[in-house]
């Protein structure tokens, strides 16, 4: 059971794009309409596995304010304007693929931007600072930048936006929040850290799936005649991302040290997918959701190829560097 659970997690590549397949596949047999009102609460699973055991505490850290800095600059400066360009340009006659990309650009950091930042050895402090901010930050920030963003294409209701993020946003952190203290009555935080922490995660990756299930399934056979839309979604995505990790590594090298550097990069590309496709699903529908799914994929496969370059030209760990 235990392999079964965590699979998910361990094969995420393969995972994405086999829910994929799976709620095309079921979606072009049955209508599937009827578990839309399941998204929500599947959103609020999946953002709550996350925010169990979140350093609130690391919001009056005065450590890492340089980066944070830098941060604030990219995640609600550049990287929406980016994404604006390339709406404009290439999504102009998809006004909800656009809003997608939208929500995939003002909702920054994610739990990968510390596991990354870890694995490539760089200041995992910073990052939890930037994750934390940029959650609370992009909340806020979403809806009027939505507004801005893709109001002339799309009807966005800045309550209801307001509403959905406290629903999946503030309402998991809270719940995960009074969990954590729970569990630190019975377990200590290296217990907690080795044995608990962990088996939160593939429930986050669970109701992920969930999401992307039933999201495109509703949609199923739209989609389907529209295969051109996976192919816009793709190159948009790509380019975005290529954009971002150019930005955010000129910024890292020039201003930065190689672990502050590291930390900015993760927490400026990387976004917070998990959020930005249950907004995408609830508020705006299946064409929304395509592209953050499509991203989920991008993602993933970008961050790990733009790891093993980075540690080999521009951000060499310190013995390499001392060797050369």
């Amino acid at each position: 059971m235990k392999k079964l659970y965590t699979f998910p997690q361990r094969y995420l590549l393969l995972s994405v794009p086999l829910t994929l397949l799976l709620g095309f596949i079921i979606g072009a047999i049955i209508d599937t309409s009827f578990l839309k009102s399941t998204i929500l609460i599947a959103t609020i699973i999946m953002i709550y596995a996350t925010m169990v055991g979140l350093k609130l505490k690391e919001l009056t850290s005065v450590k890492g304010s340089k980066v944070l800095g830098y941060s604030i600059f990219i995640n609600f400066l550049i990287v929406p304007a980016v994404a604006f360009l390339l709406g404009k340009t290439l999504l102009s006659n998809h006004p909800i693929m656009f809003a997608g990309l939208a929500l995939s650009a003002l909702l920054p950091t994610s739990g990968m931007t510390i596991s990354w930042t870890a694995i490539q050895k760089g200041n995992v402090n910073a990052a939890v600072k930037l994750t934390v901010f940029g959650l609370i930050l992009g909340s806020l920030l979403t809806p009027w930048y939505l507004l801005l963003m893709v109001g002339e294409y799309v009807d966005i209701n800045i309550l209801e936006t307001f509403q959905t993020i406290g629903l999946v946003v503030f309402v998991p952190l809270i719940l995960g929040q009074i969990t954590f203290r729970l569990l630190m009555k019975k377990y200590s935080m290296e217990q907690f850290q080795k044995k608990i922490k962990p088996n939160f995660a593939p429930l986050s990756i669970w109701a992920m799936l969930y999401v992307v299930f039933v999201s495109i399934s509703m949609k199923a056979s739209m989609i389907l005649s529209n295969l051109e839309l996976i192919a816009l979604a793709l190159m948009v995505l790509i380019a975005f991302y290529a954009m971002n990790y150019v930005i955010s590594t000129f910024f890292a090298k020039k201003f930065l040290s190689r672990e502050d550097g590291i930390a900015l990069v993760n927490g400026t590309v990387l976004r917070n997918l998990s959020i930005a496709i249950g907004l995408a699903a609830t508020s705006f529908g299946a064409e929304a959701a395509l592209i953050v799914t499509i991203a989920f994929i991008v993602q993933q496969q970008t961050i790990a190829y733009y790891g093993k370059l980075a540690n080999k030209y521009w951000f060499k760990p310190a013995n390499k560097i001392q060797t050369t």
